[in-house]
């Protein structure tokens, strides 16, 4: 569980903005809004196809990147 110290001085508000931004980085608000229902085998499937889609979606547009960079860096080495 993610822990934020209160520094001197500083208001509540800041620190709970800060605890709130600690767990959302870390993913327990989407757990506990994930366990608060059931979910049905089927939901979980999608959900998982889901987050693999974004993923490859992200990983797609890093390595096409990545591909156009290359070439430049191959032809000043030969």
């Amino acid at each position: 569980m993610p822990e934020v110290e209160v520094k001197k001085g500083e208001p509540i508000d800041r620190a709970l903005k800060r605890l709130k931004g600690k767990m959302e980085s870390e993913g327990v608000l989407e757990e506990i809004r994930r366990l608060r229902s059931f979910e049905t085998p089927a939901q979980r499937t999608k959900r998982k196809a889901r987050a693999n889609a974004k993923r490859n979606r992200n990983n797609r547009f890093r390595f096409t990147l990545d591909t156009r960079t290359k070439p430049d860096a191959e032809k000043g080495s030969e």
